[in-house]
Protein backbone atom coordinates (compact mmCIF):
# COMPACT_ATOMS: atom_id res chain seq x y z
CA UNK A 1 0.00 0.00 0.00
CA UNK A 2 1.22 3.66 -0.57
CA UNK A 3 1.16 5.98 2.08
CA UNK A 4 1.06 9.87 1.70
CA UNK A 5 1.17 12.87 4.02
CA UNK A 6 -1.54 15.30 3.24
CA UNK A 7 -1.33 18.31 5.04
CA UNK A 8 -5.43 19.82 5.35
CA UNK A 9 -5.62 23.79 5.59
CA UNK A 10 -9.16 24.24 5.86
CA UNK A 11 -9.32 27.81 5.79
CA UNK A 12 -11.72 30.70 6.54
CA UNK A 13 -15.74 31.35 5.86
CA UNK A 14 -16.68 27.84 3.77
CA UNK A 15 -13.07 26.71 3.57
CA UNK A 16 -13.66 24.05 6.60
CA UNK A 17 -17.50 23.22 4.79
CA UNK A 18 -15.89 22.18 1.48
CA UNK A 19 -12.75 20.43 2.65
CA UNK A 20 -14.87 18.15 5.13
CA UNK A 21 -16.75 17.07 1.79
CA UNK A 22 -13.52 16.35 -0.05
CA UNK A 23 -12.36 14.47 2.79
CA UNK A 24 -15.73 12.47 2.41
CA UNK A 25 -15.15 11.82 -0.66
CA UNK A 26 -11.07 10.96 -0.54
CA UNK A 27 -12.16 8.39 2.62
CA UNK A 28 -14.65 6.85 0.71
CA UNK A 29 -12.15 6.11 -2.62
CA UNK A 30 -9.66 4.63 -0.08
CA UNK A 31 -12.07 2.16 1.29
CA UNK A 32 -12.80 1.32 -2.27
CA UNK A 33 -9.08 1.06 -3.19
CA UNK A 34 -7.17 -0.15 -0.80
CA UNK A 35 -4.00 0.32 -3.07
CA UNK A 36 -3.05 3.76 -1.15
CA UNK A 37 -3.72 5.73 2.02
CA UNK A 38 -3.31 9.23 3.14
CA UNK A 39 -2.55 10.51 6.00
CA UNK A 40 -4.35 13.80 6.47
CA UNK A 41 -3.28 16.20 9.62
CA UNK A 42 -5.49 19.10 9.54
CA UNK A 43 -3.74 22.99 10.44
CA UNK A 44 -5.85 25.25 12.02
CA UNK A 45 -4.30 28.22 10.57
CA UNK A 46 -6.77 31.00 9.36
CA UNK A 47 -9.22 33.75 10.77
CA UNK A 48 -9.35 31.36 14.60
CA UNK A 49 -5.81 31.34 14.34
CA UNK A 50 -5.55 34.99 14.05
CA UNK A 51 -7.81 36.00 17.04
CA UNK A 52 -5.65 33.73 19.31
CA UNK A 53 -2.27 34.88 18.30
CA UNK A 54 -2.18 37.97 16.11
CA UNK A 55 -1.26 36.20 13.02
CA UNK A 56 -2.77 34.08 10.60
CA UNK A 57 -0.13 30.88 10.60
CA UNK A 58 2.50 30.61 13.08
CA UNK A 59 5.80 31.95 11.74
CA UNK A 60 7.37 28.74 11.18
CA UNK A 61 4.68 27.48 9.12
CA UNK A 62 6.52 26.86 5.77
CA UNK A 63 9.15 24.31 7.81
CA UNK A 64 5.73 22.51 8.71
CA UNK A 65 4.63 21.60 5.49
CA UNK A 66 7.83 21.17 3.92
CA UNK A 67 7.80 17.20 4.67
CA UNK A 68 4.23 16.85 3.30
CA UNK A 69 3.55 15.30 -0.12
CA UNK A 70 0.69 17.84 -0.63
CA UNK A 71 -1.66 20.67 0.65
CA UNK A 72 -5.29 20.54 0.58
CA UNK A 73 -6.36 24.19 0.92
CA UNK A 74 -10.55 25.40 1.46
CA UNK A 75 -10.32 29.20 1.16
CA UNK A 76 -8.72 32.04 3.30
CA UNK A 77 -10.15 35.33 4.20
CA UNK A 78 -12.60 37.22 6.69
CA UNK A 79 -12.22 40.13 4.97
CA UNK A 80 -14.11 42.38 8.32
CA UNK A 81 -11.31 41.40 10.53
CA UNK A 82 -8.21 40.59 8.76
CA UNK A 83 -7.29 42.99 5.58
CA UNK A 84 -7.32 40.54 2.56
CA UNK A 85 -3.26 41.13 2.14
CA UNK A 86 -2.63 39.95 5.28
CA UNK A 87 -4.54 36.33 4.98
CA UNK A 88 -3.04 36.03 1.71
CA UNK A 89 0.34 36.45 2.89
CA UNK A 90 1.11 32.20 3.74
CA UNK A 91 -0.48 31.54 0.61
CA UNK A 92 2.00 33.41 -1.51
CA UNK A 93 4.72 32.48 0.40
CA UNK A 94 3.72 28.70 0.28
CA UNK A 95 3.73 29.35 -3.68
CA UNK A 96 6.66 30.84 -4.03
CA UNK A 97 9.08 29.04 -1.09
CA UNK A 98 8.25 25.92 -1.84
CA UNK A 99 8.30 26.78 -6.31
CA UNK A 100 5.17 26.16 -7.55
CA UNK A 101 5.29 27.88 -10.37
CA UNK A 102 2.35 25.81 -12.44
CA UNK A 103 -1.14 26.73 -11.35
CA UNK A 104 -3.04 25.07 -13.13
CA UNK A 105 -6.84 25.65 -13.49
CA UNK A 106 -9.34 23.56 -15.59
CA UNK A 107 -12.49 24.52 -16.97
CA UNK A 108 -15.41 22.34 -17.86
CA UNK A 109 -18.57 22.56 -18.36
CA UNK A 110 -20.12 19.38 -17.41
CA UNK A 111 -23.60 17.88 -19.30
CA UNK A 112 -26.63 18.65 -16.74
CA UNK A 113 -25.14 22.35 -15.60
CA UNK A 114 -26.80 25.59 -17.32
CA UNK A 115 -24.15 27.82 -19.55
CA UNK A 116 -24.21 31.35 -19.27
CA UNK A 117 -23.63 31.18 -22.84
CA UNK A 118 -25.98 31.18 -25.00
CA UNK A 119 -25.32 28.32 -27.74
CA UNK A 120 -22.78 26.33 -26.11
CA UNK A 121 -23.13 23.30 -24.27
CA UNK A 122 -20.69 21.05 -22.98
CA UNK A 123 -18.66 19.84 -25.82
CA UNK A 124 -17.48 23.66 -26.19
CA UNK A 125 -15.86 24.41 -22.96
CA UNK A 126 -12.46 21.83 -21.88
CA UNK A 127 -9.76 24.38 -21.58
CA UNK A 128 -6.85 24.14 -18.86
CA UNK A 129 -6.03 27.71 -18.28
CA UNK A 130 -1.98 27.61 -16.40
CA UNK A 131 -0.74 30.23 -14.69
CA UNK A 132 2.77 31.12 -13.81
CA UNK A 133 2.82 31.34 -10.31
CA UNK A 134 6.30 32.17 -9.08
CA UNK A 135 6.65 35.70 -10.63
CA UNK A 136 5.17 38.72 -12.72
CA UNK A 137 2.97 40.32 -10.93
CA UNK A 138 2.41 39.00 -8.13
CA UNK A 139 6.35 39.93 -7.05
CA UNK A 140 6.58 42.07 -3.95
CA UNK A 141 8.70 44.47 -5.48
CA UNK A 142 8.05 48.43 -4.75
CA UNK A 143 6.69 50.45 -2.81
CA UNK A 144 4.79 53.45 -1.72
CA UNK A 145 6.40 56.79 -1.12
CA UNK A 146 4.99 59.97 -0.08
CA UNK A 147 1.96 58.15 2.00
CA UNK A 148 -0.90 60.73 3.07
CA UNK A 149 0.37 63.68 0.79
CA UNK A 150 -1.08 64.92 -2.34
CA UNK A 151 2.01 63.82 -3.97
CA UNK A 152 1.77 60.10 -2.76
CA UNK A 153 2.58 57.66 -5.77
CA UNK A 154 3.44 54.11 -5.91
CA UNK A 155 5.61 52.18 -7.87
CA UNK A 156 4.64 48.38 -8.28
CA UNK A 157 6.96 46.41 -11.05
CA UNK A 158 6.97 42.88 -12.37
CA UNK A 159 9.57 40.41 -12.45
CA UNK A 160 9.42 38.18 -15.49
CA UNK A 161 12.87 36.33 -16.40
CA UNK A 162 13.64 33.89 -19.19
CA UNK A 163 13.98 30.84 -17.17
CA UNK A 164 10.31 30.99 -15.78
CA UNK A 165 8.86 31.83 -19.03
CA UNK A 166 10.66 29.12 -20.17
CA UNK A 167 9.57 26.49 -17.88
CA UNK A 168 6.14 27.54 -17.79
CA UNK A 169 5.42 27.01 -21.20
CA UNK A 170 7.51 23.76 -21.49
CA UNK A 171 5.09 22.49 -18.97
CA UNK A 172 2.00 23.79 -21.03
CA UNK A 173 3.56 22.18 -24.05
CA UNK A 174 3.73 18.90 -22.40
CA UNK A 175 -0.22 19.20 -20.78
CA UNK A 176 -1.05 20.11 -24.31
CA UNK A 177 0.33 16.71 -25.48
CA UNK A 178 -1.91 14.90 -23.33
CA UNK A 179 -4.84 16.84 -24.51
CA UNK A 180 -5.56 18.16 -27.97
CA UNK A 181 -2.56 19.32 -28.97
CA UNK A 182 -3.42 22.84 -28.94
CA UNK A 183 -1.42 26.17 -26.78
CA UNK A 184 -2.46 29.50 -26.76
CA UNK A 185 0.23 31.64 -25.33
CA UNK A 186 -1.28 35.10 -23.71
CA UNK A 187 0.21 38.26 -23.86
CA UNK A 188 0.17 42.30 -24.10
CA UNK A 189 3.20 42.99 -26.35
CA UNK A 190 1.64 45.92 -27.82
CA UNK A 191 1.64 48.05 -24.59
CA UNK A 192 4.59 46.53 -22.75
CA UNK A 193 7.56 46.12 -24.68
CA UNK A 194 9.38 44.67 -22.31
CA UNK A 195 8.06 41.73 -20.65
CA UNK A 196 5.65 41.00 -23.26
CA UNK A 197 8.15 41.01 -25.59
CA UNK A 198 10.08 38.09 -23.62
CA UNK A 199 6.85 35.85 -23.66
CA UNK A 200 6.76 36.38 -27.57
CA UNK A 201 10.26 35.59 -28.06
CA UNK A 202 10.19 32.62 -26.04
CA UNK A 203 7.59 30.96 -27.64
CA UNK A 204 8.49 31.76 -30.95
CA UNK A 205 12.14 29.79 -29.99
CA UNK A 206 10.32 26.84 -28.30
CA UNK A 207 7.59 26.10 -30.70
CA UNK A 208 9.50 24.68 -33.38
CA UNK A 209 10.74 21.85 -30.33
CA UNK A 210 6.77 20.69 -30.20
CA UNK A 211 6.02 20.21 -33.96
CA UNK A 212 3.06 18.39 -32.57
CA UNK A 213 1.31 21.24 -30.88
CA UNK A 214 -0.35 23.50 -32.60
CA UNK A 215 0.58 26.95 -30.82
CA UNK A 216 -0.02 30.84 -31.09
CA UNK A 217 -0.57 33.93 -29.12
CA UNK A 218 -3.14 36.42 -28.12
CA UNK A 219 -3.29 39.66 -26.79
CA UNK A 220 -5.10 39.48 -22.71
CA UNK A 221 -8.17 41.71 -24.04
CA UNK A 222 -8.24 39.86 -27.12
CA UNK A 223 -8.49 36.79 -25.12
CA UNK A 224 -10.90 37.90 -22.94
CA UNK A 225 -13.39 38.20 -25.85
CA UNK A 226 -12.82 35.38 -27.17
CA UNK A 227 -13.28 33.15 -24.02
CA UNK A 228 -16.48 34.45 -23.98
CA UNK A 229 -17.33 34.38 -28.05
CA UNK A 230 -15.59 31.47 -29.12
CA UNK A 231 -14.19 29.28 -25.90
CA UNK A 232 -14.21 25.88 -28.12
CA UNK A 233 -11.32 27.30 -30.11
CA UNK A 234 -8.96 26.61 -26.65
CA UNK A 235 -7.37 23.92 -25.13
CA UNK A 236 -4.18 24.70 -22.96
CA UNK A 237 -3.53 28.38 -22.47
CA UNK A 238 -0.41 30.04 -21.04
CA UNK A 239 -0.73 32.98 -19.20
CA UNK A 240 1.31 35.15 -16.50
CA UNK A 241 0.44 35.40 -12.94
CA UNK A 242 -1.83 38.31 -13.10
CA UNK A 243 -3.37 37.64 -16.69
CA UNK A 244 -3.97 34.35 -15.66
CA UNK A 245 -5.85 34.53 -12.69
CA UNK A 246 -8.18 37.34 -14.32
CA UNK A 247 -8.73 34.97 -17.47
CA UNK A 248 -9.48 32.18 -14.88
CA UNK A 249 -12.10 33.51 -13.26
CA UNK A 250 -13.55 34.12 -16.15
CA UNK A 251 -13.10 30.36 -17.49
CA UNK A 252 -14.73 29.31 -14.16
CA UNK A 253 -17.41 31.10 -14.87
CA UNK A 254 -17.87 29.66 -18.36
CA UNK A 255 -17.38 26.74 -16.96
CA UNK A 256 -20.82 26.72 -14.78
CA UNK A 257 -19.33 28.74 -11.88
CA UNK A 258 -16.49 29.14 -9.42
CA UNK A 259 -18.41 26.27 -7.60
CA UNK A 260 -16.97 23.77 -9.82
CA UNK A 261 -13.22 25.08 -10.55
CA UNK A 262 -10.68 23.52 -8.94
CA UNK A 263 -7.00 24.17 -9.09
CA UNK A 264 -3.80 23.22 -8.09
CA UNK A 265 -0.56 25.42 -7.44
CA UNK A 266 2.24 22.87 -8.63
CA UNK A 267 6.00 22.22 -8.55
CA UNK A 268 6.45 19.50 -11.58
CA UNK A 269 9.48 18.77 -10.34
CA UNK A 270 8.15 17.41 -7.24
CA UNK A 271 11.00 18.67 -5.02
CA UNK A 272 8.57 20.61 -2.53
CA UNK A 273 4.45 19.64 -1.77
CA UNK A 274 2.18 21.19 -4.07
CA UNK A 275 -0.78 22.70 -3.01
CA UNK A 276 -4.72 21.81 -4.51
CA UNK A 277 -7.49 24.29 -3.64
CA UNK A 278 -10.79 25.40 -5.02
CA UNK A 279 -10.75 28.48 -7.48
CA UNK A 280 -13.56 30.05 -5.06
CA UNK A 281 -13.23 32.38 -1.88
CA UNK A 282 -14.10 31.97 1.49
CA UNK A 283 -17.73 33.27 0.61
CA UNK A 284 -18.38 34.83 4.30
CA UNK A 285 -22.00 35.87 3.40
CA UNK A 286 -22.59 32.05 2.96
CA UNK A 287 -20.30 30.15 5.86
CA UNK A 288 -22.26 28.25 8.08
CA UNK A 289 -25.30 28.22 6.11
CA UNK A 290 -24.48 24.73 4.92
CA UNK A 291 -25.02 25.76 1.10
CA UNK A 292 -21.75 26.06 -0.03
CA UNK A 293 -20.85 23.96 -3.44
CA UNK A 294 -18.33 21.69 -2.68
CA UNK A 295 -17.76 20.23 -6.19
CA UNK A 296 -14.82 22.49 -6.76
CA UNK A 297 -12.92 21.38 -3.75
CA UNK A 298 -13.75 17.78 -4.74
CA UNK A 299 -12.30 18.21 -7.93
CA UNK A 300 -9.05 19.66 -6.71
CA UNK A 301 -9.39 17.26 -4.26
CA UNK A 302 -9.37 14.82 -7.53
CA UNK A 303 -6.48 16.87 -8.95
CA UNK A 304 -4.12 16.13 -6.07
CA UNK A 305 -4.50 12.25 -6.77
CA UNK A 306 -3.56 12.59 -10.66
CA UNK A 307 -0.77 14.24 -8.78
CA UNK A 308 0.22 11.76 -6.65
CA UNK A 309 0.35 9.08 -9.71
CA UNK A 310 -3.14 7.44 -8.56
CA UNK A 311 -4.66 8.53 -11.63
CA UNK A 312 -7.71 5.58 -11.39
CA UNK A 313 -8.88 7.24 -8.29
CA UNK A 314 -8.98 10.67 -9.44
CA UNK A 315 -10.72 9.60 -12.41
CA UNK A 316 -13.26 7.31 -10.60
CA UNK A 317 -13.97 10.85 -8.54
CA UNK A 318 -14.09 13.06 -11.41
CA UNK A 319 -17.03 10.51 -13.22
CA UNK A 320 -18.93 10.65 -9.89
CA UNK A 321 -19.09 14.42 -10.18
CA UNK A 322 -20.24 14.24 -13.53
CA UNK A 323 -22.89 11.40 -12.92
CA UNK A 324 -24.59 13.44 -10.43
CA UNK A 325 -24.33 16.74 -11.92
CA UNK A 326 -25.68 15.12 -14.81
CA UNK A 327 -28.40 13.98 -13.02
CA UNK A 328 -29.78 17.10 -12.25
CA UNK A 329 -28.19 17.37 -8.49
CA UNK A 330 -26.92 20.73 -7.72
CA UNK A 331 -26.32 23.26 -4.94
CA UNK A 332 -28.21 26.44 -4.77
CA UNK A 333 -25.59 28.24 -6.96
CA UNK A 334 -26.21 25.98 -10.14
CA UNK A 335 -29.89 26.47 -9.05
CA UNK A 336 -30.70 23.57 -7.26
CA UNK A 337 -31.56 22.82 -3.41
CA UNK A 338 -29.14 20.65 -2.26
CA UNK A 339 -27.18 21.21 0.96
CA UNK A 340 -23.57 20.90 1.13
CA UNK A 341 -23.20 17.72 2.19
CA UNK A 342 -26.42 16.15 0.15
CA UNK A 343 -23.89 17.11 -2.91
CA UNK A 344 -20.86 15.24 -1.60
CA UNK A 345 -23.43 12.26 -0.65
CA UNK A 346 -24.48 12.35 -4.17
CA UNK A 347 -20.89 12.20 -5.44
CA UNK A 348 -20.04 9.55 -2.49
CA UNK A 349 -22.92 6.91 -3.69
CA UNK A 350 -21.74 6.88 -7.19
CA UNK A 351 -17.97 6.25 -6.51
CA UNK A 352 -18.58 2.34 -7.15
Amino acid sequence: MKNYRIAVYPGDGIGPEVIDEAVRVLEAVEQLDDSFYLHRTTLPWGAAYWEQTGTVAPDDFLEVLRPFDAILLGAVGWPESIPDHVTLAPLVAIRQAFDQYACMRPARLYPGVPSVLAGKGPGDIDMLVIRENSEGEYVDNGGRFRRGTPDEFAVQTALHTRRGVERILRFGFAMARRRRRRLTMITKSNAQRYAYVLWDEVLEELAPQFPDVESDRQHCDAAAMNFVRCPEQFDVVVASNLFGDLLTDLAGVIGGGLGLAPSTNTNPERRFPSMFEPVHGSAPDIAGRGIANPTAAILSAAMMLDHLELSAAAERIRTAVGEALAAGLHTPDLGGSLTTREMADAVIERLS
